[in-house]
């Protein structure tokens, strides 16, 4: 099929199969189709029972990109599929025909722009041909003002924000937003860096749309999120086709593979038919989409005038000289001003906002990110929300179920063996921002969690949450030092510590001894390096050139673990000095291994620091010296009399320090990081795209991957 298309019959909507195959020839075909003519209301009429294998969903492809520079067919579907989506949205009930052509048109749009996108020539996407003649018979009622995919977009996302998920609706909010996933995924063609001579025509058009639209968009993907719509699996639903059988979504809990225009082909339609497989697809869409839509960033050109009365303005760093201006992202901004739908801060405070603002239940979303956190996409929200949404992250912070959000995210970093090095500094980051607030980090310490079922190394009971956040932390420290050697995610998880420190309450024994053993670690680590070098440069003595070079390099990584330890002293120097009456077990677990402070006694960063350790050892030491004792002393003693002094402790002879209190500060570039992380999730979910068109980020091409543009026709 392909290369000689033939002229479909019009009149009634056809219904078989050779009639169907007709339709697509002539889609896909030389002759064009004005945008009025019945050719387009009987092809999204057609109920798309049809069984194509890969081979032939290619060659069509190839014919309707070849022959689109005449037809102009995409720019025609495109417009036709707003026109579906408009009849979608009346207040009038909607007939069972008008979801299926949109349907259809979505589907049938999503699987020819994607091979045209991923087998472009140029990165401009003229190969797009979205420049239909407005002034052709039918197009009467098209925007003079706007473009295709202006007219596109806010149709779309209209349509995805204004019309609640239901039986009736879900099929089409799946497939728009599978076809927004393809509409977006130019930047898959692009490199990591945005640069202004970058071409996203349709994630363009998306930022300039109205405000409005925006905060709709936002709210009801955040909504999908929360409340998981079902997508009902029953060949009953009324959009397939008329006669009973199943017809264009068929696909939808089917195993075949080969169905029409090959669905594995554009995205991993095929859904579980599991309830909870049921359940996810329509929020884990959402949640993606959401995704790409807040982490976009738009460069502006050198000579583009800087916006300022615009929604999609340019950001703070316009002023920094020869660095790259960005134009603001109005999802983002929607998304970091939502607020909770029951406690209004602008209401409260007088000061409402200015255009619509994003709300919903902050008591919803907080339960249902808890569910969800095991999955790495959910895990970005969180940090998304945290991070811009001040409303958000205080609504986090005097929640006092904190363990909802906690506990999957300790357990994540428990099993951090099995996850990838961003999924981990997600997770951290967020730690890390919350543990900025001394609230936050009372309050863990008082939170007591029954057991700890996936911790595998010891049985814990009846410990704090705070407890078990230092041993999941120290736990990732030492799994970073034999595998990772990552010197960031050491910071992150010692700044995360250190900000603890002061506020720790009721440490348990076991994270006590995990504290002191921490920094046994590192002082065998900091002691093996400083051998090390020494061996070294003795050895190449001389070669002055290779001396200096080792000299160097040892010579930063040593800094690197002097001030590690300084951090780990720093951390049990706030306990002592701030919490020590309330940490008998701290004092215990010095005392016990008291011996691993001695080689640094001396050591020039480190003496003030451990002048107040041995200040608090000589004091129990004495009192243990002078305790009158029958027998040997038992933990169970020695713990007894730590409690009985520590009630008596007045901190004599302790120095202040200024407490260590470490903030997050987002990269200023933090799209090189973003976008490319959140086009791998959706990757990972499903999404194919051709490998030899990935420029965002580096993939391994195999023998198999045969890119589609060199298939035969």
């Amino acid at each position: 099929m392909g290369a000689a298309p033939s002229t479909p019959r019009l009149g009634d909507a056809p219904a078989a199969p050779g009639a169907a195959e007709q339709m697509f020839a002539a889609l896909v075909g030389a002759e064009a189709y004005p945008a009025s003519s019945e050719f387009w209301t009987q092809l999204l009429d057609l109920p798309l029972a049809l069984h194509w294998p890969r081979g032939r969903v290619l060659q069509a492809c190839h014919a309707f990109a070849q022959n689109n520079y005449q037809t102009k067919h995409l720019a025609k579907i495109l417009i036709h599929l707003v026109w579906c989506l408009q009849d979608c949205t009346s207040d009038s009930p909607v007939s069972y025909g008008a979801y299926r052509k949109a349907i259809n048109a979505a589907y049938i749009s999503s699987i020819f722009l994607k091979f045209i996108i991923e087998n472009a020539k140029a990165d401009n996407w003229q190969e797009l041909c979205l420049d239909i003649d407005k002034d052709e018979k039918g197009m009467e009622t098209f925007p003079s003002d706007q473009s295709v995919e202006y007219f596109l977009m806010k149709g779309v996302l209209n349509y995805i924000g204004s019309v609640d998920v239901s039986p009736e609706s879900c099929y089409l909010h799946h497939e728009l937003l599978n076809l927004m996933l393809v509409l977006m995924s130019t930047q898959l063609c692009s490199g990591p860096s945005p640069e202004p001579k970058d071409v996203h025509p349709f994630i363009d058009a998306a930022m300039h749309q109205d405000s409005s639209i925006v905060a709709l968009v936002v709210q009801k993907l955040l909504l999908n999120f929360v409340k998981r719509p079902q997508i009902p699996l029953n060949g009953s639903h009324p959009i397939f086709s008329d006669d009973g059988g199943p017809g264009v979504l068929q696909r939808v809990g089917s195993a075949a593979a080969n169905l029409v225009l090959l669905p594995y082909y554009t995205f991993n339609y095929l859904v579980s038919a599991s309830a909870e497989g049921a359940t996810s697809q329509l929020a884990d869409n959402s949640l993606v989409v959401l995704l790409i839509l807040i982490h976009y960033r738009k460069c502006i050109s050198t000579n583009e005038s800087i916006p300022t009365d615009s929604i999609y303005m340019s950001d703070s760093n316009t002023n920094v000289k020869d660095a790259p201006a960005f134009h603001e992202n109005p999802y983002c901004r929607a998304l970091n001003n939502a607020n909770d739908m029951q406690f209004d801060r602008a209401d409260v405070e007088g000061n409402a906002q200015n255009g619509p603002i994003v709300r919903l239940s902050f008591a919803s979303l907080f339960d249902a990110l808890g569910t969800c956190l095991k999955d790495e996409s959910s895990v970005l929200l969180l940090y998304s929300l945290v991070h811009g949404n001040c409303n958000f992250q205080e609504y986090v912070l005097v929640r006092t179920d904190l363990d909802t959000l906690l506990m999957p995210i300790l357990e994540m970093l428990y099993n951090a063996s099995r996850k990838t090095s961003n999924q981990i500094y997600m997770l951290l980051i967020i730690l890390l921002i919350l543990s900025q607030d001394s609230t936050f980090n009372a309050c863990v310490h008082k939170l007591v969690v029954p057991t700890v079922p996936w911790y595998q190394e010891r049985l814990m009971h009846q410990t704090s949450l705070g407890s078990l956040m230092v041993v999941i932390l120290i736990r990732t420290i030492k799994y970073n030092l034999s595998k990772l050697r990552d010197v960031y995610l050491h910071t992150n998880c010692l700044a995360i510590l250190a900000n603890m420190g002061p506020h720790v309450h009721r440490l348990s024994a076991y994270a006590s001894q995990r504290l002191v053993s921490l920094f046994d670690m590192l002082s065998r680590k900091y002691a093996k390096l400083a051998e090390l070098k020494n061996d070294k440069a003795l050895k190449v003595i001389s070669d002055q050139m290779e001396t200096d070079l080792i000299s160097d390099d040892m010579s930063t990584e040593l800094h690197i673990y002097t001030d590690f330890l300084r951090i780990v002293l720093e951390i049990i120097n706030a306990i002592l000095t701030y919490a020590l009456p309330r940490n008998p077990e701290v004092v215990y677990a010095i005392l016990h291994r008291q011996e691993v402070f001695e080689p640094f006694k001396n050591h020039p960063r480190f003496n003030e620091l451990l002048e107040n350790i041995y200040t608090v050892l000589d004091f129990f030491n004495s009192r243990m010296d002078m305790q009158q004792l029958d027998g040997e002393w038992s933990v169970d003693k020695v713990l007894e009399l730590i409690n009985k002094h520590c009630r008596s402790w007045r901190g004599e002879g302790m120095k202040m320090f200024t407490q260590l209190r470490f903030t997050y500060e987002q990269e200023s570039h933090p799209e090189e990081f973003f976008i490319p992380y959140a086009w791998r999730l959706i990757l990972s979910r499903g999404f194919s795209f051709n490998p030899g068109a990935i420029n965002l980020f580096p993939v391994e091409i195999h023998v198999d991957d045969t890119p589609s543009s060199v298939q035969k026709v």
